[in-house]
């Protein structure tokens, strides 16, 4: 029995957009300010121990922090406290790029949140297909009751109550909640655009789908949970970079604990040559070593090296893909080989009309003229691109009578055509079908078709033969309409790029090795796969990778799932079945296969950010170096007294400015690291070059100008210093 029509409640409306102070998806381009100020919160609960630990680097500074901060209380002078606050305002500043990079992300997630709306699903209890009303039961009830395996009913205009596939019923839905495409898509059983996602709505007709989520499992909730960074995975080379920065420290730590007694005789000596008791205070030797750990580890890649990460994921999910964990987009940063499906990542999809090729004497203008008329009734792809093949290249008009009868295109006939009132009647279709009417209707088929015919097929199109028979029954061939695979426009110089790259492309079809070839070349691959099979898929991934290759690839359908959870870095189409989505550890949102070749430019982003910035990280040391050695150790070893190359104004200033330049280029690279530096296509020993020349030569100019400005403003400010 169905539920009483009028107990259904009225279709949601669609979510009025964000207003003022409200969350709405954040770009990933310049850092706005106010997020800083936003994030602040957040960055001040990360000052939790517990929670700091997992960053033994910013650990140790917190640790520094607090002991200075015990002894400024015991033995308090100006020195100890301005050391001290700069000490936890770099804490504080590594904890703010962590907190407006999750920031971002937690933007996004309370924007895709939105679109969960408490959502009243009609479930539909002994359905069975075919099955008249009255066999089953429609009950009402919440979207969250919802078992994988559950029968739902959603009509036109109300919300998909979860993740499932159509089992019944084809319908226009609207993806705009989660992709942010405005343009609707078709949803249908069966075939590769079956899958339907909790929260979209259904715009035309009606659907019956099966749920295949768990409760909290959607597509949806997981989206969510990845988007906040919650559980982000470090990746390996993160995790090898961390050790690396964990090392570091400790080396750093343990020179330093040993610089402790010469520390005291430093101080004595100063005391002795100088009558100054600038550094011999009681506590202000412990304060100017912490300050001199604090400035050797590397606090700065430190502090940044999760933001990067996050920020990293961001940039894709503002590309609407969805990566899984943080590794697949590191694997994308280091592919080797892409493999991409042809039909629908290089092509169009769908064969389209290319060229009107005459037989014989006859006029160009006749055979599109006919071919446009005879397409008329055709609603296929093709039937359609010959229509608009028509309208563009040869500026046609239609120009039917009232009283034409259509001819419908059926896999029957394999042709359509019109039947006009001047007893003209024109046929388009495949060539053997075309062939035989024009025989029925008592016309000759020439020689010349069946070559033009097998020319085309030789290059790798299809042809279709146009046909006319006139009111005195006399029928003629005028020609071929040569459909093929169009090459999506601009594809040749991306693949040009991708080989910069040193990444090879490789083209999978099922279409013949003659087709394949064709297309191949006009795309620009490096090689392809005809006639491919999932398991010749499966098996070309598999010796790429014994050979070591790291490989990329996109799919959509059943058949594509073996291979997705194959590959290093698998993109699944949101339009494609739930065992390709499952299968692959990225899922584009917007279902465009060539976006794989911008997955991969953001994982060598995310490399070449986090390489950048450790460059720069390692470089800015010497400059402290130069800055807090000679002003420790000048006393008691004058020669030092030289590295003072910059010429700082006295110890405490020296020691003082690079603590606070420690601090402030935190603050200032947090842009670069959420940005990220700009990717061009190149060779590695091209990019480490740049590297270089940029971030290390930069990192070792910069901070000498940085800490002489800053030495000067504080002898401007605080004058006794």
């Amino acid at each position: 029995m169905s539920a009483p029509a009028e107990t259904r409640p009225a279709p949601v409306p669609d979510s009025p957009p964000p207003g003022p102070g409200q969350p709405r998806r954040v770009g990933a381009g310049m850092l706005d300010p106010t997020q800083l100020w936003r994030a602040l919160p957040q960055a001040l609960r990360k000052l939790n121990p517990v929670t700091l630990f997992r960053n033994p680097v910013m650990f140790v500074t917190e640790v520094g922090a607090a002991l200075t901060t015990g002894i400024a209380v015991v033995h308090p002078s100006l020195f100890g406290w301005l050391i001290t606050g700069w000490l936890w305002l770099t804490v504080v500043f590594a904890n703010l790029a962590e907190a407006v990079a999750e920031s971002r992300g937690k933007a996004q997630a309370d924007s895709l949140r939105r679109t969960r709306q408490q959502t009243t699903a009609w479930r539909l209890a002994g359905w069975e297909p075919g099955a008249p009303q009255d066999a089953y039961l429609e009950e009402a009830v919440a979207a969250s009751e919802l078992r994988r395996g559950d029968i739902v009913s959603v009509p036109a205009g109300e919300l998909i109550p979860g993740d499932g596939d159509v089992i019944q019923g084809a319908a226009s839905v609207d993806e705009s909640a989660i992709t942010g495409e405005s343009a609707p898509v078709i949803r249908e059983s069966g075939g590769d655009r079956s899958a339907v996602t909790g929260g979209t709505r259904v715009l035309s007709d009606h659907l019956v789908v099966r749920i295949t989520q768990e409760p909290g499992q959607s597509f949806l909730d997981r989206m969510i949970t990845l988007v906040e960074g919650a559980n982000r995975q470090k990746t390996p080379n993160e995790l090898a970079l961390n050790l690396l920065l964990v090392m570091l420290t400790f080396v750093f730590l343990v020179a330093v604990v040993t610089l402790q007694p010469m520390a005291i005789f430093s101080k004595d000596a100063m005391a002795a040559a100088h009558d100054t008791a600038a550094l011999t205070s009681n506590g202000v030797t412990a304060i100017v070593l912490v300050s001199l750990l604090v400035c050797l580890i590397p606090t700065t890649i430190g502090a940044l090296l999760s933001a990067i990460g996050i920020a990293g994921m961001d940039r894709l999910v503002q590309r609407n893909v969805l990566a899984m964990s943080g590794r697949a987009v590191e694997a994308a940063g280091d592919v080797n080989t892409l493999l991409l499906d042809k039909t629908g990542t290089i092509t169009f999809g769908n064969r389209r009309a290319s060229a009107f090729l005459p037989v014989g004497a006859v006029p160009m203008e006749r055979l599109a003229q006919a071919a446009l008329l005879s397409s008329l009734a055709d609603e296929t792809p093709e039937g359609r691109s010959i229509v608009e093949f028509a309208y563009e290249k040869h500026e046609l008009t239609e120009r039917v009578a009232n009283g034409a009868e259509w001819v419908p295109f059926t896999a029957a006939t394999r042709m359509s055509g019109v039947d006009l009132p001047s007893g003209q009647r024109l046929r388009k279709g495949a060539a053997a079908s075309v062939a035989a009417w024009v025989r029925e209707q008592g016309g000759e088929v020439p020689l010349a078709l069946e070559a033009t015919v097998q020319q085309v097929s030789a290059s790798g199109g299809t042809p279709l033969a146009v046909a006319q028979s006139t009111s005195d029954g006399r029928a003629e061939v005028l020609g071929v309409v040569h459909l093929k695979d169009v090459v999506k426009p601009g594809l040749r110089e991306r693949f040009d790029e991708l080989r910069r790259m040193g990444i090879r492309t490789v083209m999978i079809t099922g279409d013949n090795p003659v087709t394949a070839k064709a297309i191949a070349e006009e795309a620009g691959v490096d090689d392809f796969l005809a006639e491919a099979t999932p398991e010749d898929k499966l098996e070309l991934i598999k010796r790429e990778q014994a050979g070591g290759h790291l490989i990329a690839m996109t799919g959509d359908g059943t058949n594509d799932a073996p291979a997705l959870a194959q590959a290093d870095v698998g993109v699944a189409m949101n339009t494609g079945t739930s065992a390709a989505k499952e299968a692959g550890n990225m899922v584009d949102l917007d279902s465009d296969p060539t976006k794989i070749i911008e997955i991969v430019e953001i994982g060598k982003q995310l490399l070449i950010t986090r390489g950048a910035l450790t460059t720069f990280s390692i470089a800015n040391d010497i400059a402290k170096y130069f800055a807090i050695l000679p002003a420790m150790f000048a006393a008691v070893y004058p020669g030092l007294d030289r590295l003072n190359i910059m010429a700082l104004h006295s110890p405490l200033s020296a020691i003082l400015s690079a603590v606070v330049f420690n601090a402030v280029v935190i603050v200032a690279l947090i842009p670069l690291a959420l940005r990220g530096v700009r990717y061009r296509p190149s060779s590695a020993s091209a990019l480490l070059t740049r590297n270089l020349w940029i971030y290390g030569l930069g990192g070792v100019i910069a901070p000498f100008l940085a800490i002489k400005f800053i030495d000067f403003a504080l002898v401007q400010f605080i004058p006794g210093i």
